[in-house]
């Protein structure tokens, strides 16, 4: 292979810039020419297609976001627009593809591979919900942005001794919220893999206060409702002053950590490699520290599964 193309696609993370850096240069490396795909698969459909250069990488690795921006694309869905964008891959003599995103961005990936264009996915999403990855990259950014938004709010809670309920980002997984409560103390973490009743909630929020607290932090992930709505029905069932914070797209952007840098540095390399080898339709991943590969069919059947050891560690350590 002589010219490869990278793109980036749904939600940005902090470290797909690393990312791309890293398969920029590491087709430098081998001598091959890197193209960047500007504006996801809408791009890669139009032929927003450029030449990318060791300088036009430089200064990005420690940038949030991603260079090559992002959009969704429900053209893209249809067999019609998959066939526009290969035709345009060949058009500019491109012979293998890397995608940066989550599972939707790998979905894409896997049918352009079935129309015979090569692909390799790279796990971006702060949500850590990739299957056959111990982490993708943005996640650990994420956690730390969440985790120093709670420790300020926090600081609040204690001085008007109110209860905060917290919510955080991760669609229908519960990763963010699970690692932020573990490590930012909160009294109760509410997520979807695991059923926790207002009972329940209600009962750790009295024991505390029995011992003396004077405020309690819960989290909940936005796959499991609103903020809102807990914090309407603590209020009803206690008569305790409660306040809402929902974080949003702060959790989105900001610096990506040395972690996550790491990480897409040694999965974008990969990438570059898999493909100059001959390989497709497969994804990088991290497994026990080690970059491994997995084949597009395998991950996506699977489902992402949460460490709930971690929750009961977190339950434990939170009466």
């Amino acid at each position: 292979m002589q010219n490869l193309a990278v793109l980036t696609s749904g939600g940005d993370a902090p470290g797909m810039n690393a990312a791309v850096r890293a398969a920029v240069r590491r087709a430098a490396h081998h001598g091959v020419q890197m193209y960047g795909v500007y504006h996801g698969y809408e791009g890669l459909m139009s032929g927003d297609i450029q030449e990318m250069s060791l300088g036009s990488v430089g200064d990005i690795i420690q940038r949030g976001g991603t260079i090559l921006y992002s959009a969704r694309s429900e053209e893209f869905k249809t067999e019609a627009g998959q066939q526009r964008a290969v035709e345009q891959l060949r058009k500019f003599g491109i012979e293998g593809l890397i995608v940066i995103g989550g599972d939707g961005s790998f979905r894409g990936a896997q049918k352009l591979t079935e129309k015979g264009f090569p692909t390799i996915g790279v796990p971006g999403t702060i949500d850590n919900d990739i299957p056959c990855t111990d982490f993708t990259i943005g996640f650990d950014t994420a956690l730390n942005t969440i985790v120093d938004a709670i420790d300020k709010i926090r600081d609040t809670a204690t001085s008007h001794e109110r209860t905060y309920i917290i919510e955080v980002m991760g669609r229908d997984a519960g990763d963010l919220a699970l690692w932020a409560g573990l490590a930012a103390g909160a009294e109760s973490i509410i997520i979807p893999e695991e059923e926790q009743d207002m009972e329940d909630i209600l009962e750790r929020l009295h024991a505390g206060q029995r011992r003396g607290k004077k405020h309690s932090i819960i989290i909940v992930a936005e796959g499991v409702g609103s903020a809102a709505s807990y914090a309407d029905a603590i209020t009803k069932a206690t008569g305790w002053e409660t306040r809402v914070t929902v974080l949003g797209h702060i959790q989105r952007g900001g610096s990506p950590t040395a972690m996550d840098r790491m990480l897409a540095s040694r999965m974008g390399a990969a990438a570059v490699d898999y493909l100059i080898e001959g390989k497709r339709d497969r994804m990088v991943g991290i497994q026990n520290n080690q970059i491994v590969e997995v084949d597009f069919k395998e991950a996506l059947a699977q489902k992402h599964k949460l460490d709930l050891s971690v929750y009961q560690l977190a339950r434990t350590l939170s009466i």
